[in-house]
């Protein structure tokens, strides 16, 4: 029982929440990227090198023929599917270039911060202490003054 309190105690910390947030729209944002590279970017390049699909490029390790599609030539035997890979790489560059602006960009608002002074509320000083400041005031002036008239 003591068990559950502390696992209770340790999911509803605002670490945990946060970090499950984040994790949430990574993986939609994960989502987003990748349509981005195989619907938008792989494409064109798939055209430049040929006009397949290039997640489709692999090297038959069983003798298979190249013209098949990557999911026959995987029912057929062994192959290695460097297209997909080039694929998901370029998926982990896009996605690891915005997640660095992002750090960089929280990082220069944090030192921004940092660097503007914040302003200190005036220590509110109790009224001895004023007083004892004017007596003294008042002390120094007649010291002065009485030093004027003795020259």
């Amino acid at each position: 029982m003591a068990m559950m309190k502390e696992f209770k105690e340790f999911a509803m910390k605002g670490n945990v929440v946060d970090l499950a947030v984040g994790v949430i729209i990574g993986g939609a944002f994960g989502k987003i990227v990748d349509s981005l590279v195989q619907d938008v970017i792989m494409p064109p390049i798939g055209r430049i090198f040929g006009g397949l699909d290039f997640a489709n490029y692999y090297l038959p390790l069983n003798g298979q023929a190249t013209t098949m599609t990557l999911v026959e030539a995987k029912k057929a035997g062994a192959v290695l599917a460097y297209g997909n890979f080039l694929t998901i790489l370029l998926n982990f560059v896009i996605l690891a270039f915005i997640i660095f602006q992002m750090v960089r960009l929280m990082n220069k608002a944090r030192r921004s911060e940092a660097a503007s002074p914040v302003p200190t509320p005036d220590a509110v000083t109790s009224e001895d202490i004023v007083l004892l400041r004017e007596i003294r005031d008042s002390l120094q002036q007649n010291a002065r003054n009485s030093n004027n008239l003795a020259k």
